[in-house]
């Protein structure tokens, strides 16, 4: 029997197959694209919080870096 191992995805990779408007969200893990779960009830409150918290401080600094 022959087993495949699948490819490994880079973060470049990743970055160029995000999709844009997709209702679902993804993450990279260890090389393989991982869908993930909408956040619920106290989760979304603090994933929220600590989102505006990093957005604040990336602008405040002038950085490039963004959040998806």
């Amino acid at each position: 029997m022959i087993q495949t191992l699948p490819e490994l995805v880079k973060f470049d990779e990743f970055s160029d197959w995000y999709p844009e408007n997709s209702e679902h969200r993804y993450e990279l893990h260890n090389g393989e694209i991982i869908e993930i779960p909408k956040a619920t009830g106290q989760h979304s409150t603090v994933a929220g919080f600590t989102a505006l918290k990093f957005g604040i401080e990336i602008e405040r600094l002038g950085s490039p870096e963004f959040m998806v």
